[in-house]
């Protein structure tokens, strides 16, 4: 057994420090990134915020409304091929550079893959999601992954350490997301006592994700918008997104009204709601990781994105950065005891 004695940090122990700048308006701050991925040697512009691989929030209509302002879904995996094979047959033809498929790593994943990318070659993205990244059945299965497809660029995790990151860029990932227990529906961390603050696990990660020519998305954790200005400040590439954007007409989950109000299930994938959805019930041998919700239903998700695009360019401009790649350049962070003045909550 051993300590780490160094502080480790979370989103909110921390603000942006202003600094000068040139800038007059939020309109003169660029949100679009353009990166070329170390496998696939694809490229890839837009503006990198993800919808999560969850299915309430990770669904065909979601992606269409985030593809319109040039967003980017990591679409859930509990779609069959016939769903994407009819979404594909009516989504426009743009889509493809926004939309990653997301698979497990059992023999059934691998050939369902291989069934899309088959009929549909012009897919781009591959997202191998499980909640433990640090198997070494999981780095084979990126490695079997990229053999297969080499041309497409994988997206893989989750994992929260330098090592493991560079482990999996290795193995043939051109993005790691990085993350474990920061959800708003996930219990990962008091069922099982395991985690690491985002911030710093971003931090840390990043580093390690750059010195070899990879990339990172920050996945899980962000409340409010300045937690995704933190996530970019801190160095992710990317940034996933759950419960902000759960809870919309886009989302799924069941819309249902309690004492006349609306409201969306959402709910952790590790949740026994989940389980019981997908594969019968929770097993056995481990514990329901995840927890289930109603998130008052928000109408379309349009007004929630200009929101969230509008405080980042809020947080470039008072930090001197006219694009987004500048954003970590200019980031100085405090370490705070508070975030906000509460006296009028609701």
């Amino acid at each position: 057994m051993r300590i780490e004695n160094d502080i480790k940090l979370g989103f909110k122990d921390v603000m942006f420090r202003p600094k000068r700048s040139t800038l007059k308006s939020r309109s003169q701050v660029s949100l679009d990134r353009e990166f070329t991925f170390l496998h696939s040697q694809k490229t890839w512009t837009g503006v990198p915020i993800m919808a999560a691989n969850m299915d309430t929030v990770g669904t065909f209509p979601l992606a269409l409304a985030l593809a319109k302002q040039n967003l980017f879904t990591a679409i859930h995996k509990h779609y069959s091929f016939q769903d994407w094979d009819q979404f594909l047959s009516e989504a426009p033809e743009h889509i493809e550079n926004h939309i990653a498929v997301s698979t497990g790593t059992g023999s059934k994943d691998i050939a369902k893959l291989k069934q899309i990318f088959d009929k549909h070659p012009k897919l781009q993205f591959i997202c191998i999601d499980v909640a433990n990244g640090y198997s070494e059945h999981f780095v084979k299965f990126v490695k079997k992954t990229r053999a297969q497809f080499p041309d497409k660029v994988i997206i893989a995790g989750n994992v929260v350490t330098g090592e493991m990151v560079e482990e999996l860029i290795l193995s043939g990932a051109d993005i790691v997301k990085v993350g474990i227990g920061p959800g708003s529906v996930c219990t990962t961390r008091v069922k099982t006592g395991v985690g690491y603050p985002q911030l710093s696990a971003i931090i840390e990660c990043a580093d390690a994700a750059h010195g070899l020519g990879g990339q990172i998305i920050s996945d899980g954790g962000c409340a409010v918008p300045g937690d995704v200005s933190k996530a970019f400040g801190a160095g992710a590439d990317f940034v996933m997104l759950g419960g902000m954007l759960a809870g919309h007409e886009e989302s799924g989950g069941e819309l249902i009204e309690v004492d006349g109000k609306q409201y969306k299930q959402f709910y952790g994938m590790s949740s026994e709601t989940a389980m019981e959805k997908y594969v019968g019930g929770v097993a056995e041998y481990r514990a329901s990781e995840g927890k289930t919700v109603q998130v008052p239903f928000k109408g379309p998700v349009d007004d929630t994105l200009h929101d969230i695009l509008g405080g980042i360019r809020s947080t470039c401009t008072y930090v001197g950065a006219q694009r987004l790649k500048e954003l970590t350049k200019r980031t100085t962070f405090i370490r705070v005891a508070e975030q906000e003045n509460q006296v009028y909550t609701k």
